[in-house]
């Protein structure tokens, strides 16, 4: 039985109407669709979440177009699938957002004063407070990756006034931090390594680190991703030179290799 086709519309909401009956249809007549729990959704979802931070990074609009659109895909089978167990649909999906937004934002919303934006997360956070949740942290996903979750746990408590204000003292951190590893685990020394004892220095200088990037205004996820495209980049160049050159990597000394890799700073 073939399906009739719903035809591309011009609005946000009549487009929207159109992919939520594409994909009842495809829960209806597809094989795969019809099999998808929110189990085996999740692994998916966070791959395509990743490929839309990779484009976003990239720059690529045709790509952060489609990628949008796979991951509005993944949340509106999320809401069909709790649908058809009768727990929630896309509309109080929609709802239930629209109505946080608005007690969240009281500033626009009500007659809440504030100066800044940090004034509208100070109250964001006290507002979260106040609905329940027992700990600032609290809405912080534990599966987060360490890094990303550093950031959030740092700008979490900065709502409630946990912080450093001057960016100085977050840099003194950081040089403590970076003397007490330096102190305790200096390569130049043969002895041996406490690793339990140097993974948790490290930590802590990397926690440090992370917290003076926020205080910059960098976030440390994308800086650390755009400099893993830059040695990817670069690294692809050497080996592509050295093939050039009948060259093979693991028998070139490390001078060797740089003259490739100067090249490729300078493309």
């Amino acid at each position: 039985m073939a399906y009739p086709i719903p035809e591309p519309q011009y609005t946000p909401g009549k487009a929207f109407e159109r992919l939520i009956t594409i994909l009842d249809t495809l829960r209806i007549a597809c094989p795969w669709d019809r099999k998808q729990t929110m189990e085996s959704l999740r692994h998916l979802t966070m791959e395509e979440l990743y490929e839309l931070t990779d484009a976003i990074l990239e720059k690529d609009y045709d790509e952060i177009k489609k990628e949008l659109g796979d991951v509005m895909l993944h949340l509106l089978f999320y809401a069909k699938i709790a649908d058809e167990q009768q727990q929630f649909n896309t509309v109080d999906v929609l709802n239930a957002i629209c109505d946080k937004l608005v007690v969240r934002h009281p500033h626009i919303y009500a007659d809440t004063q504030v100066e800044n934006e940090q004034d509208v997360k100070n109250n964001w956070e006290s507002i979260k407070l106040k609905e329940g949740n027992k700990s600032v942290l609290s809405g912080v996903p534990k599966g987060l990756p360490a890094l990303v979750k550093a950031y959030r746990i740092q700008d979490k408590v900065r709502g409630v006034g946990f912080d450093w204000d001057d960016k100085t003292e977050v840099w003194k951190k950081v040089e403590e931090e970076l003397t007490e590893f330096k102190n305790e685990f200096n390569l130049t020394d043969d002895a041996a390594v406490d690793q339990e004892k140097a993974e948790a220095e490290f930590g802590d200088l990397l926690f440090s680190l992370i917290n003076y990037a926020r205080h910059l205004g960098i976030n440390p996820e994308n800086a650390l991703e755009r400099t893993n495209k830059k040695f990817i980049q670069r690294f692809s160049h050497l080996e592509k030179r050295a093939a050039e050159n009948g060259q093979n990597l693991k028998e070139m000394t490390l001078d060797e290799m740089d003259v490739y890799w100067n090249e490729a700073k300078k493309l």
